[in-house]
């Protein structure tokens, strides 16, 4: 089967969309109510499981390290999306992301490492890839991982 629109240009930045993760707990990857679907928080694991980014910003872990791993954070929400809905061009609109930094209490740079996933959707959705945003310090993520991130995406 032929990689849609959004895929190609994903594949030309050297991504490829690999199978979801599994749920770490007592939830579900994703929910489609009409015509919106919901992405419950991808953190930046590699498709083989390695932690992309551990620790927190402001102690150990750069701004560019933490971009980079949301940026890893958005593959896997996208990685959901296409189990979700086959084709990554039936996504309408990236409604709105959620970003977590795992940080400092001085950290302040959240906004910056989200960037990375942000960035991606606008790469690879062009103007639809356009989103509402949160970008949010707390205090630990699972496997001690730093960045974490969930979205909401309008779909046909």
């Amino acid at each position: 089967m032929m990689a849609g629109t959004v895929e190609q240009k994903l594949a030309a930045m050297g991504i490829t969309i690999h199978e979801p993760i599994s749920p770490l707990a007592n939830y579900v990857g994703f929910v489609r109510t009409g015509n919106l679907l919901f992405v419950s928080g991808q953190i930046c694991v590699s498709p083989d499981g390695q932690l992309l980014a551990k620790g927190k910003l402001g102690a150990g872990v750069t701004v560019e390290q933490g971009a980079a791993a949301a940026r890893g954070c958005a593959i896997n929400l996208l990685a959901q999306v296409k189990a979700a809905l086959g084709d990554l061009d039936k996504v309408v609109r990236v409604v709105k992301l959620g970003g977590f930094v795992n940080s400092t209490p001085d950290f302040i740079d959240a906004p910056k490492v989200i960037n990375g996933a942000s960035d991606l959707m606008v790469a690879a959705f062009g103007d639809k890839g356009r989103h509402a945003r949160a970008a949010v310090g707390v205090a630990s993520l699972p496997a001690d991982c730093a960045v974490e991130v969930d979205g909401v995406f309008e779909v046909a």
